[in-house]
């Protein structure tokens, strides 16, 4: 009697879940947005990454400031924190490394960190490296006795194609334009059951279509036009040439088609949510999300 009060139980709380979760519970892969924020310092947005999670294996892009709390408040295991996709080397896309390489390390990853980055992601992981010498000694050789596999990275610095394959995943690196950066990368991820495509800072990418081509997710900065238009000549020059406009996204999200487009990274000034996503979906009929720190697809 009691085994079959269970099982009724069970059917109840299933025919309950929103068909939307049930999906949701069914796919081997998710996408966190661990931050979804710019240089300006919104404590509700923190500095940009994003995971793509595979059977419960985490693979971040970009490590922006508090990634690897964010990750933790996401439910990620912290000592899983081994695979890294840097798009560029700004700032706020980077001031979470030294986290990322130490944090997990302390907390006894199993094996070295691998990262994969544009030119120049070498020169940052040996500075990271260098200054904090001192704390990589104490704790390896001192009384942790830390293991000294955990604080070891291997730094992979890309061109354009796969970079990256296991049995889960495969990861394409593509160029994007993001203003005087010499390189700036977008990266596709292929998994058994789902295909997403994550923009990087860039200004509008012939390439991203090429990429998504009907993709399940594209996730992509934007900025508002409204809030754009009282922008200071000086940062009008900068962000046109360094980020994507809303009109800009809806164009190239019709013709790349995905089936949902995630907004991150939004610049919106004086501006708000409501707008740019007027903005957008005046011009896009697909479906669009204003993306929010720790949300899931």
């Amino acid at each position: 009697m009691r085994i079959t009060s269970f099982l009724f139980l069970i059917i109840f709380l299933v025919s309950c879940t929103p068909k939307a979760d049930q999906e949701k519970t069914k796919l081997r892969t998710h996408v966190i947005l661990l931050g979804t924020g710019t240089p300006n310092p919104d404590p509700q947005r923190f500095g940009p990454a994003t995971a793509v999670v595979v059977d419960g294996v985490p693979y971040i892009i970009d490590c922006g400031p508090g990634v690897v709390r964010r990750a933790t408040a996401a439910g990620i295991d912290v000592t899983k924190l081994n695979r890294l996709f840097i798009t560029h080397l700004h700032s706020d896309h980077t001031t979470g490394y030294a986290d990322f390489v130490l944090t997990p390390a302390v907390l006894e990853r199993s094996e070295p960190l691998r990262v994969f980055g544009p030119a120049g992601t070498e020169q940052l992981n040996n500075h990271i490296r260098e200054a904090y010498q001192q704390d990589f000694d104490i704790r390896i050789f001192g009384l942790e006795k830390g293991d000294s596999l955990a604080y070891q990275v291997q730094v992979q610095e890309i061109q354009p194609g796969v970079i990256y394959q296991d049995e889960r995943i495969t990861v394409t690196a593509f160029a994007v334009k993001h203003g005087s950066w010499k390189e700036a990368y977008g990266f596709k991820f292929a998994t058994p059951d789902r295909s997403i495509v994550i923009s990087g800072d860039c200004t509008y990418s012939e390439e991203i279509i090429n990429q998504c081509n009907g993709c399940d997710i594209l996730v992509h900065e934007v900025f508002s036009e409204d809030g754009y238009s009282r922008r200071p000549p000086k940062w009008k020059t900068y962000h046109a040439d360094f980020h994507t406009s809303t009109s800009q996204l809806a164009q190239l999200a019709n013709q790349a088609k995905p089936k949902l487009l995630v907004l991150t990274h939004q610049l919106i000034w004086d501006s708000s949510e409501k707008k740019l996503l007027e903005e957008i979906t005046s011009r896009y009929a697909g479906r669009v999300v204003f993306g929010k720190d720790l949300d899931v697809y």
